[in-house]
């Protein structure tokens, strides 16, 4: 590995492509900045690549975007039709992010393809349905998602708006591996340049057209009701003013995380996981009494909800409360104005909370589980949609503060979910039911769960390895107890095998291969762990379940603990 982290480190500092202010980056750079920067390529996954921003192979910059792009237009041309069906490009409001966008158009341009470029930042949903409304071959965006200033990424989609699956990405994967390093490739030039499109606003007027359309109660009496709303400095606020505006919502932005900044100056996190995300807006909500906070994070997928609780104090909602309650709603709504399909299906991960399908279910809906990653959320609707038949989509979510509403989008849309979000806290304000009371009686008629997920980071080449031998010890650990219960079955997606702990029956799973272990314990309460398929952190999932939230989070901590003393982790 040593030898690696050299050979590229002096390739870098001899290339007459590097520029000097890079150089010199690379010259300040020590020990473990070295390595980590050098010892291998930044990883391109089902997700695309995300990574820290600067010089080096494992690092986001104008050379690894460059071989992305290149391996990209290639995947295209397979089929020489895409060429002139072209790609849309977005991105957020992240350094160098309008940079990338405009090397990815000049590059894909070059090599024949037509590009449709934003004349500025758009959301990660906007561009999922430009691809679809224009009729695209693919789409490119640009961005970290809710990861800190320090980094950037790219993400690829497919002619349908979502992003790639596995089987989809493997030609271009088999592409990207047998191109040259990144300081060396370079596009091949088509005959004739491909078109560069700048999109204007009708792009726009008909996403958020769409976006309000999926309002159930648009007739409800706003006065009074109050809405404090921030994009992180992200790229969706132009959109969320327009919505809120055109329905009618009083909507108060938190002014110091509307300014595109790519630093982040206004927020201690983008993040709507995180609890100092919460801080300004918390500061805005209170200044104003406002009933709901919701925000979106930077690319605008994901959202997140705080709200006015009965004690009068602001409480947030995990994701999989926020989600359980909204499925709730939009399934009580659907049903009272006869328009719930009887053929419905909701879509969830399998380490999403049990609750939202014990809810789907409770109205006589299917429920389908994948995968971490929303596409496969978006591509089982796209399968279906193909097919001519098949269960009708109603909702779509993961734990992470992701969810669809409706399919003209085919990712996570954060601008869809604080418009239903606003309206369900309407819902509840106008009967004098405060959010916490609301989600206390949804548990109440489907059992209480608490769930948590907690991160461990590996940094640098010795990391992954590190990273690599505990996800190995999960795979082969069989406890016959967890926390002090009983386990009852485990579900192993590296060898596709879910097995009986009391038998030792297998039956196969039916997911793709993958790095995650479940563990399902007698009380139906669980604990799984899988690696980031962008970061490089592994994550501890945990849902305690009981007839009470007494002692519920207590419970949880004690899984993960034991779980990880299970597996030799400290």
């Amino acid at each position: 590995m040593e030898k690696i982290v050299e050979a590229n480190y002096e390739r870098w500092l001899a290339s007459k492509k590097v520029s000097e202010e890079d150089k010199s980056a690379i010259r300040k750079m020590k020990g473990k900045e070295i390595d980590d920067a050098f010892y291998c390529d930044i990883a391109f996954g089902t997700a695309g690549m995300r990574g820290v921003l600067g010089p080096g192979t494992n690092r986001m910059n104008s050379f690894t975007v460059r071989k992305a792009t290149v391996a990209f237009a290639k995947f295209l041309l397979r089929n020489k039709a895409n060429a002139e069906k072209g790609v849309v490009i977005s991105h957020d409001n992240r350094f160098f992010s309008r940079q990338f966008t405009l090397e990815t158009a000049s590059i894909l341009n070059k090599m024949g393809i037509k590009s449709y470029v934003f004349d500025s930042l758009r959301p990660t949903p906007e561009l999922s349905f430009a691809v679809r409304y224009l009729h695209a071959a693919g789409g490119v965006m640009i961005t970290a998602s809710h990861n800190p200033k320090e980094y950037n990424g790219y993400k690829v989609y497919d002619e349908n708006g979502c992003q790639l699956t596995p089987t989809k990405i493997a030609p271009l994967l088999e592409i990207l591996s047998c191109l040259p390093d990144e300081l060396s490739v370079e596009p091949e030039a088509a005959p004739k340049n491909g078109e560069n499109v700048v999109l204007d606003e009708s792009v726009d007027d008909a996403y958020v057209k769409a976006v309000e359309g999926i309002a159930l109660r648009k007739d409800l009496a706003k006065k009074g009701f109050k809405i404090v709303y921030s994009p992180q400095h992200g790229a969706s606020y132009e959109n969320a003013v327009r919505v809120f505006r055109d329905l009618g919502y009083d909507m108060i932005p938190v002014t110091k995380q509307c300014n595109h900044d790519p630093a982040f100056g206004g927020t201690l996190s983008p993040n709507p996981e995180n609890a100092d995300a919460y801080i300004e807006p918390l500061a805005v909500a209170k200044a104003n009494r406002a009933d709901l906070i919701v925000m979106t994070d930077p690319d605008g997928d994901r959202c997140g909800v705080a709200y006015l609780s009965s004690k009068g104090t602001y409480e947030r909602f995990t994701g999989n409360q926020s989600a359980a309650l909204l499925l709730d709603y939009i399934l009580m709504t659907r049903k009272e104005q006869g328009t719930l399909p009887n053929d419905g299906v909701v879509y969830d991960t399998v380490v999403t909370s049990d609750l939202g399908r014990k809810i789907a279910r409770g109205y006589g809906l299917k429920v389908e589980s994948f995968l971490t990653g929303f596409k496969y959320i978006g591509d089982r609707i796209d399968y279906y949609e193909k097919k001519g038949h098949g269960p009708t989509f109603v909702f779509g979510y993961e734990e992470s503060y992701g969810c669809l509403i409706a399919p003209f989008v085919r990712d996570k849309d954060g601008l869809q979910a604080i418009l239903m979000y606003s309206e369900m806290a309407l819902y509840y304000h106008l009967k004098g039911i405060p959010l916490d009371v609301a989600y206390e009686n949804l548990e109440k008629r489907f059992g209480f769960h608490y769930t948590g997920a907690e991160s461990i980071y590996f940094e640098g080449s010795s990391g992954k390895e590190d990273m690599d031998a505990m996800m190995e010890r999960a795979h082969l650990a069989e406890p016959k107890e967890i926390g002090g219960l009983e386990v009852v079955r485990k579900d192993d997606y590296m060898d596709l095998v879910s097995t009986d702990a009391k038998t030792g029956e297998k039956t196969p799973l039916t997911l793709d291969r993958t790095k995650l272990v479940k563990f399902h314990l007698a009380d139906t309460s669980w604990i799984a762990l899988r690696p980031s398929g962008t970061e490089p952190k592994s994550k501890f999932y945990v849902e305690a379940v009981g007839k009470t939230d007494d002692g519920l989070k207590d419970k949880a901590s004690k899984i993960v603990a034991s779980f990880k003393k299970s597996i030799g982790v400290k």
